[in-house]
């Protein structure tokens, strides 16, 4: 069973920047989908972008817009995605999760790190 701890949230102004990132406990080449899903309060998880473990193909949601990469690092078992251009819609606590179809559907997971709070205020 594979353990993911996010990090890299915090509060930033709208317009700014971060990047977070999801380590796992386990070889991230051993589930072929990983993936960034987000939950504001009130409303239901869903999904941000995947990245397949194997090829690199990557999806994002719509709500995206060219807005944040998803990038991996296979040796060091991370996943990043980094956020620009940051909009106070955007605040969420972000999960990363693992799974083994590239798809950006919660029930698709298994496992689920604890999450790391983005906040965009002025």
């Amino acid at each position: 069973q594979v353990q993911l701890v996010e990090s890299g949230g915090g509060l930033v102004q709208p317009g700014g920047s971060l990047r977070l990132s999801c380590a796992a406990s386990g070889r991230i080449s051993d589930y072929y989908a990983i993936a960034w899903f987000r939950q504001a309060p009130g409303k239901e998880r869903e999904g941000v972008s995947c990245i397949s473990s194997t090829d690199g193909d990557t999806v994002y949601a719509d709500f995206v817009e060219g807005r944040f990469t998803i990038s991996r690092d296979n040796a060091q078992n991370t996943v990043y995605l980094q956020m620009n251009s940051l909009k106070p819609e955007d605040t969420a606590v972000y999960y990363c999760a693992t799974g083994n179809i590239l798809r950006l559907l919660a029930y698709e997971y298994d496992y689920w790190g604890q999450g790391t709070q983005v906040t965009v205020s002025s």
